[in-house]
């Protein structure tokens, strides 16, 4: 390797991007290519880095096995910032593999917090606790220490984990501190904020008050009967019950359990769970069709009772009723709250992480993009999709997760 591609490389390590493009701006071979596509990356301009890379790796020959693995870790981080999130998995612990192989110990450990990372984004927690554990940090350099922390940080938001995610963005602030990158830094303060930050409203005796992260973990030791509006199910300390897949039950769930310890109208049920203007007896009918099978849901922690006017839930251990809401709700939530992570998706990035299909989310994103909502830049396959982040919004809760006894 040449003097000018060693002063670029000390430079980029170094976070001087300008000072590796002065180095290597007007050379053409794979190392500079390479050097100038990790630039560009850094400075946001994703499509060009990603072309710099692709043309670099395809430069490097046969016995530059490992250079060709250093592109591709590169075009996978490229791939997950912009949040491609379908790029071939396959092909980075390919280029992992090799980097194993050959004693390049760091880049590998890269490839393998990308992978982390990316299981972490479409919500596969038990995948990514997996893959991490088999990770030493302790020899890392401080910025991949950082990366490390922040990875076990949200995992462990996810799962409710509240001190070991204090814990590790404390972790994460003192090697991002060290590194002296800016942007590492900022992604760290951007996490520290986030615990920082409402996560959840809590509705009881018709009272609203907004909860931290670390108040919505303590809720389940109250005792309390959970009707959680951010995962659609019904909790107590004994058992889960899911109803994400039943939307009129928790809609009903959610509207008795805002009511207690008071009953609620047949009316009211019709008009907030049919959406129904007037009760007839159509709607009566298919309420105790409903309510019976709401019944036969929740029957081993709630019991719902008929009353003169309607009905009313009850706990079946004497606890107390209350509803866990996001702070902000609104249609197309668990969507917005992807968005305000302040990164630029893909529609098929989106999809992944929700779960759902493609076609749904386009026509979600095409409907926020009429009342400006969102934004998009590019054509085709290069669309993206921005929104600024919404003060206060739900970028946790609403996230792709379980949480835990779910």
């Amino acid at each position: 390797m040449d003097s000018m591609i060693t002063a670029a490389a000390r430079a980029l390590a170094a976070g001087d991007l300008l000072g590796v493009l002065n180095r290597v701006a007007l050379r053409e071979d794979p190392p500079a290519l390479a050097l100038r596509g990790i630039a560009m990356a850094r400075l946001g301009d994703f499509a060009r880095a990603k072309a710099l890379l692709q043309k670099a790796a395809r430069g490097f020959g046969p016995r530059e096995a490992v250079s060709r693995a250093r592109c591709i870790v590169a075009e996978a981080e490229i791939a997950l910032v912009s949040r491609d999130l379908g790029w071939p998995a396959k092909t980075l612990v390919s280029a992992r593999t090799v980097l194993e192989q050959h004693g390049d110990r760091l880049n590998a450990a890269h490839a393998r917090h990308l992978a982390v990372r990316r299981l972490l984004l479409i919500g596969q927690l038990d995948e990514a606790e997996q893959a991490l554990s088999e990770i030493d940090a302790s020899p890392f350099p401080p910025a991949l220490q950082a990366a490390h922390a922040l990875v076990i940080a949200g995992i462990a938001i996810r799962r409710l984990r509240t001190q070991i995610a204090h814990d590790a963005v404390a972790q994460a602030e003192r090697a991002a501190r060290q590194s002296g990158i800016d942007a590492l830094i900022a992604e760290v303060e951007s996490a520290a904020a986030l615990l920082r930050t409402p996560a959840a409203r809590l509705i009881a005796r018709g009272e609203t008050r907004l909860l931290l992260l670390e108040e919505v973990e303590r809720l389940p030791a109250t005792g309390a009967l959970i009707v959680d509006a951010c995962r659609n199910s019904v909790r107590s300390m004994a058992a889960t019950v899911s109803l994400a897949t039943r939307p009129v039950l928790f809609s009903l769930a959610r509207a008795l359990a805002e009511a207690w310890p008071g009953d609620l109208s047949r009316n009211v049920l019709v008009a907030r769970s049919f959406r129904a203007r007037e009760a007839d007896e159509s709607h009566r009918a298919r309420l105790r069709v409903e309510i019976g099978r709401l019944r036969a849901e929740l029957r081993d922690i709630a019991e719902i009772h008929a009353t003169a006017d309607g009905f009313a839930m009850r706990p079946r251990r004497g606890a107390e009723i209350v509803v866990l809401a996001p702070p902000v709700e609104e249609r197309h939530a668990a969507l917005l709250a992807l968005l305000a992570d302040g990164e630029a998706w893909s529609s098929s990035g989106l999809a992944l992480a929700l779960g759902t299909s493609s076609r749904s989310v386009q026509r979600a994103l095409d409907a926020l993009a009429v009342v400006g909502r969102v934004q998009f830049f590019g054509r085709g396959p290069a669309r993206r999709w921005v929104t600024p982040p919404v003060p206060g919004f739900p970028t946790v809760l609403l996230l792709p997760a379980s949480f835990p006894g779910s």
